[in-house]
């Protein structure tokens, strides 16, 4: 009986693993070092979702030369209007402040915008 589930899980583990796309969370890693201003950014435990409306893409990052992946608990999240290149920045989220193109807040919407036009830049 315990030998379905087993064989079950290790059919599904596979695709779970292929669901994740390496160029979103390229993108998404481009979109934190612009905005940190650092190409020496630590990223930890990175998980993408092409599938999603919008895809995004979820991580931990320090800004902490040499920090373990293990000690990180800073969260950055990037959403985007398709999983394929241009993939176009929808959103972008520090921990729990979010930068959207139409926010209310002068400071964030620009930092938004400055986000968007790095990011339109590298995909060209």
């Amino acid at each position: 009986m315990l030998k379905y589930p087993v064989l079950f899980s290790i059919m599904v583990f596979p695709t779970a693993v292929l669901a994740q796309s390496s160029d979103l969370e390229a993108t998404c890693k481009t979109v934190a070092k612009n905005f940190f201003l650092s190409d020496g950014l630590a990223i930890g435990t990175v998980q993408s979702f092409p599938e999603l409306k919008p895809p995004g893409v979820r991580m931990t990052y320090s800004t902490r030369p040499g920090a373990a992946a293990a000690d990180m608990s800073d969260t950055f999240e990037c959403e985007f209007e398709k999983a394929d290149k241009p993939h176009n920045l929808v959103k972008f989220c520090i921990s729990s402040t979010c930068y959207v193109p139409n926010d209310g807040d002068v400071e964030r919407k620009r930092h938004f915008e400055e986000m968007r036009i790095l990011l339109q830049r590298s995909e060209k």
